[in-house]
C-alpha cells in the first residue's frame, strides 16, 4: 500500500513537523499570547532566583500548555475539515479541547502561587 501522506525518512517527517509548528505559530493568536506570557514567567522566575525543583515545574507547565494548544488546533482543524455547518458535537468538541488549553494555564498560574509566594 503506497500512501502519498506517508513520511518518506525521518527528515521528511523533521520537515512535516516544524510546517506544523509553523502553522499554528502564524495562525493562533492564542499561542503568541501564551509564549509571550511564557517570557515573563521565565524573567520573573529568573529575577526571583528560583530552585531547580520550580524550573522543573515551570518548564513542565509551559510546555504543557504549548502541547494542549497544539492539540486544539488538531482538534479545530479536524472539525472543520469534517463539517462547515453548525453542529453541536463539533461545538462540543472545539469547546472541550479549547477548555484544555485554559485548564493548563490554571495550572501554570496556581504553580506561580504556590511556589512564589509560599
Amino acid at each position: 500500500m503506497n500512501n502519498k501522506w506517508k513520511n518518506k525518512n525521518f527528515l521528511s517527517a523533521l520537515k512535516n513537523s516544524f510546517n506544523g509548528i509553523n502553522y499554528v505559530f502564524t495562525t493562533q493568536r492564542n499561542l503568541k499570547i501564551q509564549i509571550a506570557i511564557a517570557i515573563l514567567v521565565i524573567i520573573v522566575s529568573f529575577l526571583l532566583k528560583i530552585s531547580f525543583i520550580e524550573w522543573a515545574i515551570i518548564t513542565l507547565v509551559i510546555f504543557m500548555v504549548f502541547f494542549s494548544e497544539l492539540i486544539n488546533t488538531v482538534v479545530e482543524t479536524v472539525v472543520d475539515m469534517i463539517t462547515t455547518e453548525y453542529n453541536e458535537n463539533a461545538k462540543i468538541a472545539k469547546d472541550v479541547a479549547a477548555r484544555s488549553s485554559y485548564f493548563n494555564i490554571n495550572c501554570i498560574s496556581n504553580c506561580r502561587n504556590t511556589n512564589f509566594l509560599a
